[in-house]
């Protein structure tokens, strides 16, 4: 029986094969996952100076909550950040501070969020116009989550987690069926799944809770990449994608790229195959690792100066 995990991999494969503005450098696979594997992959730790970790109850819902906000890199160059902080850490600390000063968000606040409620705790300027728009997502995102506990779940988002049974496949899809978390793109009439942030949703639970409770999930390790544009990235300096020059330039004077776009697709579905092929090297080489340990592993990489001296690609979209 397939889940969402399969639909994921088999659409990303498919794009890899047709796509036309990003390609995978299979011939460089083998050299680099062999240069992987001589690094020790990172072992995640839950971060407590930039998030609110409190009671299980309160930690899971402000990780909830905070992945539903979890976008916006393409608005990130216009954002109100704190100082030395990129756009995430700003708003994980933001909304810390909302929880220590004022408690939890309930669903019923969520529900009645308004881009000036999302404006005032995240301290951004809605005299401009696309600051606006990005709180007005916001807001969507909370209402639609805060309406999802409210009509279901009784406001609690423990009996929401809990309602998944422990499963990671099961989670992700009660994610995708809020609007604002649909990452399905349509590539040429195929449908794409990708749901970055439901994936990333369940990993963060996982790690704030310890991986007990409700952050217990027996199928974590089936978790792909968790496809933005940092990953496509760094796969791209390193070698293993090739985009179009075209596109290269595009991206590298700062043009933004259109949501939904086959470009935009071609770029995180191809480093979604991308990352299943290079697992599957290091799996044949006895490096038991699952996608996600990978991501972290190249995130952390995409930290490096030689990495942020390169403009990756920006997106105006819900999904990263």
């Amino acid at each position: 029986m397939t889940d969402v995990f399969d639909d994921i991999r088999r659409a990303c494969g498919t794009v890899a094969e047709r796509a036309t503005f990003v390609r995978l450098v299979h011939e460089r696979i083998p050299a680099y996952a062999a240069s992987l594997a001589a690094h020790r992959v990172p072992v995640p730790k839950l971060d407590t100076e930039h998030h609110y970790v409190a009671d299980d109850a309160s930690t899971l819902a402000y990780f909830l909550i905070l992945d539903a906000v979890n976008f916006g890199s393409g608005w990130s160059p216009l954002v109100r950040k704190r100082p030395g902080s990129s756009l995430y850490f700003s708003v994980a600390m933001a909304l810390r501070d909302h929880f220590l000063n004022q408690g939890p968000i309930s669903a019923d606040q969520l529900a009645g969020a308004t881009a000036e409620d999302c404006a005032r705790i995240f301290d951004q300027d809605m005299r401009d116009d696309q600051i606006a728009r990005l709180m007005e997502l916001f807001a969507r995102s909370w209402n639609q989550l805060g309406t999802l506990l409210g009509d279901r779940f009784a406001g609690d988002p423990e009996r929401f987690v809990g309602a998944a049974s422990g499963s990671a496949a099961r989670l992700v899809a009660m994610l995708a069926e809020m609007g604002m978390y649909h990452d399905v793109a349509n590539y040429h009439g195929l449908s794409v799944p990708l749901y970055k942030r439901a994936q990333i949703t369940v990993a963060d639970l996982a790690l704030a809770l310890g991986g007990r409770g409700l952050g217990a999930f027996a199928d974590l390790d089936r978790l792909t990449i968790f496809a933005d544009n940092l990953i496509p990235h760094v796969l791209r300096l390193d070698g293993v994608l090739r985009y179009d020059p075209a596109l290269v330039n595009r991206i590298e004077s700062g043009e933004l790229i259109l949501p939904g776009s086959p470009e935009e697709i071609e770029i995180r579905a191809v480093a979604v195959a991308a990352t299943e092929v290079i697992v599957a090297e290091l799996r044949a080489a006895g490096q038991m690792v699952a996608a996600k340990d990978l991501d972290h592993l190249l995130w952390h990489r995409g930290q490096d100066p030689v990495y942020k001296a390169r403009l990756r690609h920006r997106c105006r979209s819900t999904a990263y």
